[in-house]
């Protein structure tokens, strides 16, 4: 897991798009973006544009923007590249499948945490099962046909009682998750295709940065 020391919204206004680290903030008013669409530091506001940037440095803006999304380590993206690079297929989908597939991803496209971070504080409390089985390992990769849900024990916490309030009322958005908020078990249905993941990061860039 890789900590993020500065701060999250300025990691957005640095990428130029939302990168949804704070959870519902961002999709508020008061996301950082919204308020400040320019880059941080003295020069943001110098002339409105954002300075031309090398292919090089185009590359390294998207393998920084899916790295932060996702909130890994270099080290740990350069392995799902190479991880990537063995399995059938497109090697950017692959690459964004096994970023999906992570354990603590999937409790955040749940709807049970509102952040990826807060889905990694979460799991690493035990909080979760899986196949009926405790796991408290974020980057575990999950396939089709895991079950995960809230620990039995653990219903009664406030953050789980009230994701469940917002769940119930809540229609499901991701089509390759199946999800009952009365019981707070989720299951992996299908793997996901590159539209329901919906992310605006140029994997070919990515793929290109680690193949130089």
């Amino acid at each position: 897991m890789a900590k993020i020391l500065s701060s999250k919204c300025k990691l957005c206004r640095r990428a130029g798009v939302k990168l949804f680290l704070k959870g519902d903030r961002c999709l508020s008013s008061k996301c950082a973006l919204v308020k400040k669409a320019y880059p941080p530091g003295d020069h943001g506001l110098s002339d409105g544009r954002r300075p031309s940037v090398s292919e090089y440095g185009k590359q390294l803006i998207e393998k920084q923007k899916l790295k932060r999304v996702y909130g890994i380590s270099e080290k740990q993206l350069r392995n799902y590249y190479v991880a990537a690079g063995k399995k059938k297929g497109v090697l950017g989908d692959n690459l964004l499948y096994l970023l999906e597939s992570r354990f603590d991803n999937i409790v955040y496209r749940l709807g049970i945490a509102k952040s990826r971070s807060q889905s990694r504080q979460l799991i690493s409390h035990s909080m979760f099962t899986v196949n009926g089985k405790v796991l408290n390992v974020p980057s575990a990769i999950l396939k089709v046909g895991d079950v995960i849900a809230v620990k039995k024990t653990k219903l009664n916490k406030k953050i789980i009682e009230e994701a469940k309030v917002v769940l119930k009322k809540k229609k499901a958005e991701v089509k390759w998750l199946d999800f009952n908020p009365t019981k707070m078990e989720g299951k992996v249905v299908s793997n996901p295709t590159r539209d329901e993941i919906g992310l605006t990061v140029n994997t070919s860039m990515v793929i290109e940065f680690y193949s130089r």
